[in-house]
C-alpha cells in the first residue's frame, strides 16, 4: 500500500539523498493506518523534533518502537558510503528502552520534470538495528566567538586593518 502510494506520483527531487526525507511522511501513514500510534519522536524537552535519528517513534501492543527511514539504489548498496550516523545532543530522541529498527526503499528514476528526478520505489528491506556495527568519529570544534575573541584559550597575535 506504502509504495503503491509513492509510485502513483513518484517522489520529485534532484538528488537522491533527498528521497529519503519524502518516504517518512508515507511510512507514518501506513503505521498509523494499521492502528500503531507513529508520530515524529518527542526529545526531553518536550518537542518534537524532525531531523535526526530515529525518524519514528510508534507503538504497538502498549510498547514502543522507533523506525528509521531510508531510500537506497541498487548501484551503492554493496559500497562502504557513509548511510547511517547519529549525534549526540542534550535533545536525543531516544529517551525509550526500545527496539530499533530500519525500513529502507530501493529508488530508482522513472523520468525528469524540470530540474527535478521522478523517484520511485522497486524494492524494500526492513532490519533490526540494535545490534548494527558502528564506527565512532572523534571531532575536536569550536565556534568564531571563541575562536577570534582572544578568549578561551586563543591568543590574539596580530591584528590590523589592510591598506
Amino acid at each position: 500500500m506504502l509504495v503503491k502510494k509513492v509510485n502513483e506520483g513518484g517522489i520529485r527531487r534532484p538528488r537522491p539523498n533527498e528521497v529519503g526525507n519524502d518516504i517518512e511522511p508515507f511510512v507514518r501513514s501506513a503505521l498509523n493506518s494499521l492502528k500503531l500510534k507513529a508520530d515524529v519522536p518527542i526529545g526531553p524537552s518536550g518537542n518534537k523534533k524532525a531531523t535526526g535519528y530515529p525518524d519514528i517513534l510508534f507503538w504497538f501492543s502498549k510498547n514502543p518502537y522507533y523506525l528509521e527511514c531510508k531510500t537506497y539504489n541498487r548501484e551503492n548498496i554493496a559500497t562502504t558510503q557513509r548511510s547511517f550516523y547519529f549525534s549526540p545532543s542534550d535533545e536525543f530522541k531516544v529517551v525509550h528502552n526500545a527496539p530499533h529498527f530500519l525500513i529502507s526503499y530501493e529508488i530508482y528514476v522513472d523520468g525528469e520534470e524540470g530540474h527535478n528526478h521522478i523517484y520511485k520505489c522497486r524494492h524494500y528491506k526492513i532490519l533490526s538495528i540494535e545490534a548494527l556495527s558502528l564506527d565512532v568519529k572523534y571531532e575536536f570544534n569550536s565556534d568564531n566567538k571563541r575562536m577570534y575573541s582572544g578568549k578561551d584559550g586563543t591568543v590574539l597575535l596580530a591584528e590590523g586593518d589592510v591598506r
